[in-house]
């Protein structure tokens, strides 16, 4: 889900399970308190507060809830948009 430049993916699509909580908090006034991922990348590396999740979110944002956060244009990351059956706008986040 596309919304102010960034992509918010549920789990099920994203290709990497290397997206772990730091524990650092945030506050977003309209979308409520997030916490900062890092992504632990396959050779080792890691790319801190690379993504977010917002563990309390505005109940009037119901597409944000329980999506991994991440920013539209990052370098380290690879948006793959895939639909079966033809051309789509879901984003597949694969960790580079």
């Amino acid at each position: 889900m596309p919304f102010e430049g960034n992509f918010y993916i549920s789990r099920r699509y994203l290709r990497t399970a290397g997206f772990k909580t730091n524990y650092i908090p945030g506050i977003c006034f309209y979308k409520f308190i997030y916490v900062w991922l890092n992504l632990h990348l396959p050779d080792g590396g890691v790319s801190r507060d690379l993504g977010w999740y917002y563990w309390l979110p505005n109940p009037l944002f119901p597409f944000i809830a329980f999506r991994v956060a991440v920013p539209g244009a990052h370098p380290e990351l690879r948006v793959e948009l895939l639909q079966e059956g033809g051309p789509s706008t879901r984003p597949d986040i694969v960790g580079s």
